[in-house]
Parts: structure tokens; sequence; C-alpha cells
């Protein structure tokens, strides 16, 4: 098995790609934005074809939760409408004549993560976490190349369900809380704030480093329990990296041991990570 599709769904695209496994390289990448989610199921048949040739007999989909990964069935309620109960496992395996079993689905976040440690910054990291900074906040667990979603990761590895000051950390550590804090408009959005942070704006600089400052703040508790020796982050904020990174590993500093990065593959890493965990499914 050289090469494998890999799907990315996100809340407003679905992004494509073969990846060739014996070089962890990305061919062939395709992205389509949608406004209108109930038409997406359209968009995912639409574009796991228009990357699929005959080398490709396996795909793996990366995909938000709650999904049944096993069935291959979305649960996801305030998003992704169009998925909404539908089998796509069977959806997918009709459009690219595949057998159910050649379809593995992995969390978004967790796929990640596993693209960044198998071909990116967390390579050679023996106990690593992920977190992606965008419309919410997702993250993973390893250790020795296995996602842990128990024992020393807490939440079932999904620290959006904690709390943080008493309320769901996302009010307070997401796009959404960001752009709030900032006081944006319709027309502003985390690029224009970044580049103006950049500019010298002190108030928008003010905004990366109270987020930065937050996320270290928040995830002290789940570092301390998972010690991990790194810790690499990915996300459309993670673009803005160099407002971020001095306040985050400020407040990181106690983990002596940690390292702090920035995904090498921010656009690649989940198709990297489902393609990989597809590929290396034992054949059913």
């Amino acid at each position: 098995m050289t090469v494998v599709g890999a799907l990315d769904i996100g809340g407003t695209h679905v992004a494509a790609a073969r990846v060739r496994l014996a070089s962890t390289t990305v061919d062939a990448r395709l992205r389509l934005t949608f406004t209108d989610d109930t038409r997406l199921l359209e968009f995912v048949l639409e574009a796991a074809r228009s990357i699929a040739t005959t080398e490709t007999r396996r795909f793996g989909v990366a995909v938000p939760g709650p999904f049944d990964y096993e069935r291959g069935v979305s649960l996801v309620t305030h998003k992704l409408h169009g998925l909404y109960g539908i089998d796509v496992r069977r959806e997918l395996a009709l459009a690219l004549e595949l057998t159910d079993s050649a379809l593995s689905f992995v969390n978004d976040a967790e796929a990640f993560l596993l693209g960044e440690w198998w071909a990116g910054a967390a390579r050679g990291h023996s106990r690593v976490v992920g977190i992606t900074l965008g419309t919410g906040l997702g993250s993973a667990f390893l250790e020795d190349g296995r996602l842990l979603r128990s024992g020393r990761a807490p939440a079932d590895g999904e620290l959006y369900r904690l709390s943080f000051r008493g309320r769901p950390v996302e009010e307070t550590i997401s796009r959404g809380a960001l752009l709030a804090r900032y006081g944006s408009d319709d027309q502003t959005d985390v690029v224009q704030i970044a580049e103006r942070a950049r500019a010298g704006e002190l108030r928008a600089g003010r905004v990366f480093e109270e987020m930065a400052a937050d996320l270290a703040e928040f995830l002290a508790a789940p570092l301390g329990t998972f010690r991990p020796n790194c810790l690499v982050v990915g996300g459309s904020i993670a673009l803005a990296w160099d407002l971020l990174e001095p306040g985050l590993v400020r407040g990181l500093a106690e983990h002596r041991d940690l390292a702090v990065a920035r995904a090498v593959n921010i656009d690649d890493a989940a198709l990297l990570g489902a393609a990989r965990q597809a590929g290396t499914r034992p054949e059913r």
C-alpha cells in the first residue's frame, strides 16, 4: 500500500489529496469551500472522486466529532448538517467502488497530531500533545505512535469538554473568543488582527498575548498529568505563531523538558494522519 487517498472535512471546507506513504508526500491537493453545508455530502463525494485513481485502494477521512468512527456516521448537530445520520462510509465506498473496509475514519485533531508525529514538528518524540486552535479547541494525545483516549489523557483526549475559569474553555480559547476580545466587526478576522499586531497596534497584540497566556494556564494541568516531551500547535490561529509563541513558551516555562512548536504541515497534517491511519490498518 503505497498511495492512500485522504479527506479532511471541516466546518467550511473539504480538503482532499493523495498521500505517498513511503515518502510522506502529498499530491493532487484539492480544497472545496462551501457556505451551505446541507449539500456537504455532495462536496465530500466530489472531492474524493477528484483525487481517486487505480492506485488509491484505501481512503482515510479526518472529521470532527461527535462521530461514530467505526460505523462512519456523523453525530454532529451544531454543524455539518448535511452529514448528520448518514452512512458516510457506505456512500464513499459506493462512489469510489471500494469495499466498506477500505475506508477509515479518524477524529480531525487526532489525524492532525498523527500527521505531525509522522512527518512534522513532533517527529521523533515519544509522548506528544497536539492542539488545534480555530473555530474550536481541538486536542489529541499520543504515546509511542498510539493515540490515547483514556488513562493519562484527560476528558477522553477532548480538552474542549473541560471548563476554564468556570466557563466552557472555547468561550476563552478559540477564534470566536479572540474576535470577541478584540471587538471585531464582520469584516475583521484573525488574519487582519494579526497584521495589525505586527504593525504595532497595541490592542491587537494584546489579544494574542492574552490568548497565549490563557492557553498556557489551561494546559498546565493536562500537561502535568500526561508529561509530554512535545506540544505541537496547529489550526488557523497558529498561522499567527510569531504572536502566540512568546507568551505560550513563557507560560509553560516550568515544563522544562517540553518542546513547544508550531505544526510544520498546518494545511496537510490531518490529511497525512488520516492517510497513515488508513494505510497501516490491518486488512479485514
